[in-house]
């Protein structure tokens, strides 16, 4: 018999999970609906056991761990989340994560700042104000951004940290990834930041962003890569901003779907179980996986897929393992 499994949580990697859903739907008969209400919705969602699996690319912190039942997270895939923007005749914009940080928190006004002319030499930047664009729901998009300029700036660091929702000074909110996108296309003058998908479907232009190396960066399926180049712990949780590697795009982040280890709750049935852990499998599987890069997204390294295979097999029902 087929199951029904619901998930909720990201909007960065809905569109990959779109497809993916679709296609495990049409391989294997179970049924997936997810909302994409926000990295953080889909968090509570968990935390109150109402759904078989949150999305977030935001890794659950130590005290969330500590508020819930021992979870497991198993990333989906990777991606970038990028600063796109409206300004008329200019097509290429270079930007360093300190000005990014100035631009999102009030310090640099206007698009004609030295510091912006300096960057983009031979670029004609307007004498207009900037309007930033972030987010008014709990966003992991939001979380990869600030963590990322909490490395680039020590400013930031001490005034706004990295949270799923910070206190932006000013600007203009907008829900989810695609409200962002659309308050960007239709407002001049305006930058925000969105998973990198968004920006290519509204062919919104985005910016080259300096990596640790000094060298511009655009996103792509081999820079997000280049930025995972590192060690991944066995839990999966780290983060890959601001990367050291050659050729990195330094707002790269994986994107989780968080489950439980112990399957039995909220009289949830073995069978559903049992797809649940078919949906984790077939999303790491080479088939799905190939998908990334036509949505814009990165396929997992290796190691990823590995670890989180092994960590698949600590799950249970009933205190007994699934996967044999």
């Amino acid at each position: 018999k087929a199951q029904e499994l619901s998930g909720a949580g990201a909007t960065f990697p809905l569109p990959f999970y779109n497809v993916v859903f679709e296609n495990f739907s049409q391989v294997n008969g179970d049924v997936v609906a997810y909302g994409g209400i926000g990295s953080g919705g889909g968090v509570r969602n968990l935390r109150d056991k109402i759904v078989d699996f949150a999305g977030s690319d935001a890794f659950l912190s130590e005290k969330e761990m500590a508020e819930m039942d021992p979870v497991i997270h198993v990333p989906t895939c990777m991606g970038a989340v990028v600063l796109a923007y409206n300004l008329d005749g200019v097509n290429q914009l270079n930007l360093s994560g300190e000005v990014i940080a100035d631009i999102f928190a009030g310090n640099i006004k206007m698009w004609n700042d030295e510091r912006l002319m300096a960057l983009n030499p031979g670029a004609t930047l307007p004498a207009e104000p900037i309007i930033p664009v972030f987010r008014s729901d709990g966003s992991g998009t939001t979380f990869v951004f600030t963590d990322y300029l909490t490395k680039v700036s020590p400013q930031w660091k001490e005034k706004f940290g990295a949270g799923k929702s910070v206190n932006f000074p000013s600007g203009q909110a907008a829900k989810g990834n695609p409200g962002v996108a659309s308050v960007i296309k239709q407002t001049k003058n305006s930058i925000g930041y969105v998973g990198s998908e968004y920006a290519f479907a509204q062919k919104i232009p985005f910016a080259r962003i300096q990596n640790a190396r000094g060298e511009f960066v655009l996103p792509s399926s081999a820079t997000i890569s280049a930025a995972a180049s590192g060690v991944i712990p066995a839990d999966t949780r780290c983060s890959i901003t601001n990367a050291d590697a050659a050729g990195a795009y330094p707002i790269s982040t994986f994107t989780w779907m968080i489950i439980y280890k112990e399957q039995n709750y909220s009289d949830r049935s073995k069978e559903q179980a049992v797809a649940t852990l078919d949906l984790l499998q077939y999303t790491l599987s080479d088939e799905a996986q190939n998908i990334t890069s036509e949505v814009h997204y990165a396929p997992l390294p290796a190691k990823a897929k590995e670890l989180s295979l092994k960590n698949l097999k600590t799950v249970t029902y009933d205190g007994v393992t699934i996967l044999q």
